[in-house]
């Protein structure tokens, strides 16, 4: 090839890529609306549209049966509560779970490995968070 053929395909090469990395060019920016006033809520049904059928209300989330940060106890029926942050026993009253402990009110906290005992004493410090606020001490 000759010195006169690579310098004129270098040449083509680098303006033809010189226009596929430029953007586009942008065009003036438009104004922006006004937002309209967002409608307050009634208590009353408001009439719908006709021909466009009225949006039912979104029925209210139920509450997750596990967490996704903690498993929750082997072998029992049990419940996540967020508030407490910890699972709540169903078929044991004020006994809860969380992180391979069991903890117990009864007029004073205590805590075990089994849903069964032995149970040790412990105070509030010794339980989580949500549960010392909730049952205090």
């Amino acid at each position: 090839m000759t010195a006169i053929a690579r310098i004129t395909l270098l040449s083509l090469v680098l303006g033809l890529s010189a226009c596929a990395v430029q953007p586009p060019e942008r065009e003036s920016p438009q104004p922006i609306p006004p937002s309209q006033p967002k409608p307050t809520p009634s208590t009353s049904p408001s009439p719908s549209k006709p021909g466009i059928p009225a949006k039912p209300a979104k029925p209210a989330k139920p509450m997750p049966r596990t967490s996704a940060s903690f498993a929750p106890p082997p072998g029992g029926n049990s419940h996540w509560d967020a508030k407490l942050g910890v699972y709540v026993l169903d078929d044991q009253t004020n006994t809860f779970y969380r992180q391979r402990t069991y903890y117990r009110w009864n007029n004073g906290w205590s805590r075990s490995v089994s849903p069964d005992g032995p149970w040790e004493d412990t105070d509030i410090h010794g339980v989580p968070g949500g549960l010392g606020r909730q049952f205090g001490q």
